[in-house]
């Protein structure tokens, strides 16, 4: 079969640049590439035919640079460009200077984009249209005393969100008229610095919320399919953590009601193309079919897309390619069903124990259980940075039932294993096995009503310092003089550091090979300890229990980090010299620091002025997150290193308290 085009450019970066590849080479099309200075030696620059360099590493002068991205394809021969998701893909300007300039936009028409991206325009549409949608206010005036008075007319808890963009950016839900203000004021902030636009609408909050979303798809042709529904309920702070297709607890009047629902709110504006009409729906109790209301549509590919790749057996990007040529949809909707239970969960360079907060870092070592669909756009020896969205992959299973899916998703993040930078695989992994989420009993509150055990710290167990004892030492337990000493067995004193805790450990060699390890005391004794390559196994003690782990060296300058990854959790843990004192605490009740590298946004500490412990002194940004810094303590501020619209490096100190007097 010929191909759709001879040659694509790619317009985005990382995992989805390299998931557009996979389908377009399996199609025999060449594809390029296109880069900022932080991607140079990225995945996604290695797997394309060409590779084009674009700018520094911000976005806006790499990435939303719609004039160097087309000059990038005509000089590479590119028919089409396809956007991805994010940056350009829902930007109707791009898509028409894509069109001027005799290129094919891979996606649909600058004016479906231009109807759905205003969510305030869209939900008049989809009223025009008969679609259900959220009771709100998406009027023009913009006053914020005005704005108070709608959210007191439609009722308390209500939503602020902004117009345009979508990821859950500029989204503030408020529970009380006290805090209307605040979340309006930095919903409109979010909302012009991620899309350039501050207008925000107001929707009712609707109790026990669940998202489900449809995927429907349209050729130029006329004709308009939906391959089923996907329900992405599992949110924090507005951003989807776990999706799942199909929606749990799903019936058939129902999704009858919801999927021409979408069908509908698609043919209204004669789309074309891979998109998703998003439904909140009412999960108070069972699904109803005048239980849900229209919220917004995506007009790109989204990022769960797998899940329905995996129910359906379609390849939607080679969709999104052969209709972009001109062909019609390969299948009617009588030929579309649903084969099984798939979810996706996506994992991110942050850490849950602190307030998710972005990791950057080396990934000194990046692995993924087989049994599972990995997508990502990172390999070993690549660098997390903070210039993007700090996703390390999505894992995708697939089973016959919604169970065995589950199941397989649990073992799937216990087996993934990341030495380097902090992840949230084992918040996910806890959260894939929460009881209500197991028993598909959940709304987009549940993440938030856990937060606290699902985030708690868990520092590295016995198992994991004993094993990271073994790699320290180097120890080989195939020799035979490990443990000998002319006065008995062999002892070292350990220490280990994790998370700025010291590890003080004793590890004794014995003659007979058995090794131990005690901590204060706690101990474990290892028998039968064997190495193959990253893999140790052991029995613990008299015990048949076999235990094992996957153990990473690397050597960072003047210490090494071990990563040990065993009972489904891993753990950075660097090795100190033992006669060593204590590591330094990060922690300073004289400072603020910055706790990642990012972009002062907001500033309000001022030299002498007296604050309270919590008092939120100003504003950072980093991979597209706000974050608050907060008095540690109550004083006065003797000095201020930073400024508005200034980048600092994470760990630096930011405001500097007066002394106490003694």
């Amino acid at each position: 079969m010929k191909p759709p085009f001879s040659k694509i450019l790619i317009a985005n970066r990382g995992e989805i640049a390299v998931r557009v590849m996979k389908t377009a080479k399996k199609l025999g099309v060449s594809t390029v590439a296109v880069y900022s200075d932080a991607d140079a030696k990225s995945l996604h620059v290695f797997l394309a035919d060409e590779a084009v360099h674009i700018g520094p590493p911000a976005a806006a002068e790499s990435y939303l640079k719609a004039d160097k991205i087309i000059e990038a394809a005509l000089a590479t021969g590119a028919e089409a460009i396809h956007p991805g998701y994010g940056f350009l893909s829902e930007n109707p300007d791009f898509v028409e200077a894509v069109e001027a300039a005799g290129l094919t936009f891979i996606g649909p028409s600058a004016k479906a984009i231009r109807a759905m991206g205003l969510k305030d325009a869209a939900k008049d549409l989809m009223l025009e249209a008969g679609v259900p949608v959220v009771p709100g206010y998406q009027g023009s005036n913009q006053d914020p005393d005005f704005l108070a008075a709608e959210a007191d007319k439609i009722g308390y808890p209500v939503l602020i969100k902004a117009r345009a963009g979508g990821g859950g950016k500029g989204m503030r839900k408020v529970d009380t008229p006290a805090d209307f203000l605040e979340g309006l004021a930095s919903a409109q902030r979010e909302g012009k610095n991620a899309f350039g636009d501050a207008h925000v609408l107001i929707e009712k909050f609707i109790t026990s919320p669940r998202h489900i979303e449809v995927q429907v798809f349209g050729d130029n042709h006329g004709n308009v399919v939906h391959l089923f529904e996907r329900d992405c309920s599992l949110q924090r702070r507005h951003q989807k953590v776990i999706e799942e297709a199909p929606a749990p607890g799903m019936t058939d009047e129902v999704r009858a009601a919801i999927t021409s629902a979408a069908v509908t709110a698609a043919k209204a504006i004669s789309y074309s193309g891979a998109g998703t009409i998003e439904f909140i729906v009412d999960g108070s109790g069972p699904l109803r079919p005048d239980g849900f209301w229209f919220m917004e549509m995506n007009t790109r590919l989204q990022v769960e897309h797998p899940v329905t790749e995996a129910i359906t057996g379609v390849d939607l990007v080679e969709w999104q390619l052969n209709i972009a040529a001109g062909a019609m949809l390969p299948l009617r909707q009588q030929d579309l069903s649903i084969n099984g239970h798939a979810f996706e969960a996506r994992l991110y360079a942050e850490d849950p124990t602190t307030g998710f907060l972005p990791a950057t870092g080396i990934l000194h070592h990046l692995s993924f259980d087989a049994s599972a669909r990995n997508d990502t756009g990172v390999r070993t020896g690549d660098e997390i940075t903070p210039w993007y969205d700090p996703m390390i992959a999505k894992v995708i299973t697939h089973a016959n039932t919604r169970n065995a899916a589950l199941a397989g998703l649990i073992t799937a993040l216990q087996g993934t294993h990341v030495a380097g930078t902090a992840t949230n695989a084992r918040f996910l992994a806890d959260l894939a096995s929460h009881k209500d989420f197991k028993a598909g009993q959940f709304d987009t509150g549940l993440i938030e009503r856990d937060l606290d055990s699902l985030t708690c710290a868990i520092p590295p167990s016995i198992a994991h310092v004993v094993f990271a004892g073994i790699a320290a030492l180097g120890i080989d337990p195939a020799a035979q003089t490990n443990g000998w000493r002319l006065w008995g067995a062999a002892q070292h004193r350990l220490k280990l550091v994790s998370n700025d805790d010291v590890i003080d450990a004793t590890m004794t060699l014995h003659a007979d090979k058995r090794i131990s390890l005690a901590i204060g005391d706690d101990s474990i004794t290892l028998l039968d300890v064997a190495i193959d390559g990253t893999q140790i196994t052991a029995r613990v003690g008299d015990m048949n229990a076999s235990i094992n782990a996957q153990v990473i060296v690397s050597q960072l300058n003047e210490k090494r980090l071990i990563s040990v990854l065993t009972g489904g959790v891993s753990h950075d843990l660097y090795s100190l010299d033992p006669r060593s004192g204590s590591a330094d605490s990060t922690a300073h009740a004289n400072a603020v620091t910055a706790p990642m590298t990012g972009v002062i946004i907001q500033l309000t500490a001022a030299v002498g002025t007296h604050v309270q412990e919590g008092d939120k002194l100003g504003v950072m940004e980093a991979m597209k997150m706000e974050t608050a810094l907060v008095a540690p303590r109550d004083g006065v501020i003797a000095e201020v290193f930073c400024a508005v619209g200034e980048t600092v490096e994470g760990g630096a100190t930011l405001i500097l308290f007066q002394e106490d007097a003694e």
